[in-house]
């Protein structure tokens, strides 16, 4: 009786390496089409959730990074979109895949108020797919917001210069007036010290010359011309009366020797 011959065949390791990389891709694909029907029914952050798992599975699955991308954006995390938008972008080999990566790249961007950098992924768009009219309009949208964006920046670009203008001669004017009160401040120093010097020289002349300095107080003492003192009125009001009784009494005499004597009559 013949004994049967059991031959193992050892397979390669590269053999299960790619069964478990088929069925890391089959259960990535089945969360995608979980997060596409929790994303139809705009439940976006669930369907955030199942992408994750998806690419917990497959990380370089590009529709759930895509989706992912779209799911974010949907909630107004425009920043996180980005991210996704533009490692789909790098990882695709697709031309079409690639242009709706960078439309929506675009409109993260844009979302941003980065309108340069919304025009420029715009533009890449375009390059892959030249016939979106769609993104030839958003670019339109984003150029005509860059241009109001950059006219705004000059605006106040001026405006700041135009105020540092003002400040710088503010600053330059309270300078002056400072100056200028240093230089009074100066000259009353200086006139009080001229002043000081003077009357100290005067001080001096007095006690070198007291007899001039007699003559000045004697001088100071005189009355101004046209001005009587009130004792100088009267000493000249009583010489006047004075003067006028004795040419009154002058008078008088006058008429005594000119009037006729009355003679009494001899009987």
């Amino acid at each position: 009786m013949k004994k049967l011959l059991f031959i193992l065949f050892l397979l390669p390791l590269s053999f299960f390496a790619q069964e478990d990389k088929v069925t890391l891709e089959r259960e990535a694909r089945k969360w995608v089409r979980e997060g596409n029907e929790l994303f139809n029914q705009l439940k976006f952050a669930d369907a955030e959730v199942a992408y994750k798992k998806a690419l917990d599975k497959n990380p370089a699955s590009e529709i759930a990074n895509y989706n992912l991308g779209n799911a974010l954006s949907l909630q107004n995390r425009s920043k996180e979109a980005i991210a996704q938008y533009e490692m789909v972008a790098k990882m695709t080999k697709d031309k079409f895949t690639r242009a709706t990566a960078m439309h929506n790249l675009g409109n993260s961007h844009y979302q941003e108020k980065e309108y340069q950098k919304a025009v420029d992924s715009y533009k890449h768009s375009l390059r892959a797919n030249p016939k979106d009219d769609e993104t030839r309009y958003n670019l339109a949208l984003a150029q005509k917001m860059l241009q109001d964006q950059q006219q705004n920046q000059d605006k106040n670009k001026d405006k700041n210069d135009e105020n540092k203008d003002k400040d710088k001669d503010k600053n330059q004017e309270n300078k002056d007036d400072q100056n200028k009160d240093k230089n009074e401040d100066k000259k009353e120093g200086d006139d009080k010290k001229d002043d000081e010097k003077k009357d100290g020289e005067d001080e001096k002349d007095n006690k070198d010359n007291p007899d001039k300095n007699k003559e000045e107080k004697k001088q100071d003492q005189k009355p101004q011309a046209g001005k009587l003192s009130p004792q100088q009125m009267k000493q000249l009001l009583e010489a006047m009366n004075n003067e006028e009784k004795k040419t009154q009494e002058k008078m008088n005499a006058k008429k005594e020797r000119g009037k006729k004597i009355k003679q009494e009559k001899d009987w």
